[in-house]
């Protein structure tokens, strides 16, 4: 990802949000559900040792913990929920998602057509 930059998360840069997963190795079984599950390509698969390997962490969709969730032994994690909760009332982040919702009502308006 040299040189990509990643869009802020509700005017958060997201460089300043630790949201990334974490793969416990003694756990993972190397199924690989998290990587190919994984639509913002996060993980890359180290082959030799059998495990996921978080490679891109900023592209992490900041609150997704699908890959926790589909883990079948559990052996992926995240920062606390608290951590995002804490961040969102520090930042502000309620005004600026209701702020940046009415500017997208033509968009997101339960009775917005889709061409």
């Amino acid at each position: 990802m040299s040189g990509e930059k990643s869009p802020a998360w509700h005017g958060i840069p997201r460089e300043e949000i630790d949201w990334r997963p974490a793969v416990e190795p003694e756990l993972c079984i190397g199924c690989g559900i998290c990587v190919l599950g994984c639509t913002p390509q996060v993980y890359r698969f180290d082959y030799k040792k059998n495990l996921p390997v978080v490679s891109n962490p900023i592209r992490c969709k900041v609150g997704c913990t699908t890959c926790a969730n589909t883990c079948p032994v559990h052996a992926i994690g995240f920062p606390s929920m608290s951590y995002l909760h804490k961040l969102i009332k520090k930042r502000g982040v309620i005004n600026a998602s209701k702020k940046e919702l009415i500017s997208k009502t033509s968009e997101f308006a339960v009775d917005a057509r889709r061409t």
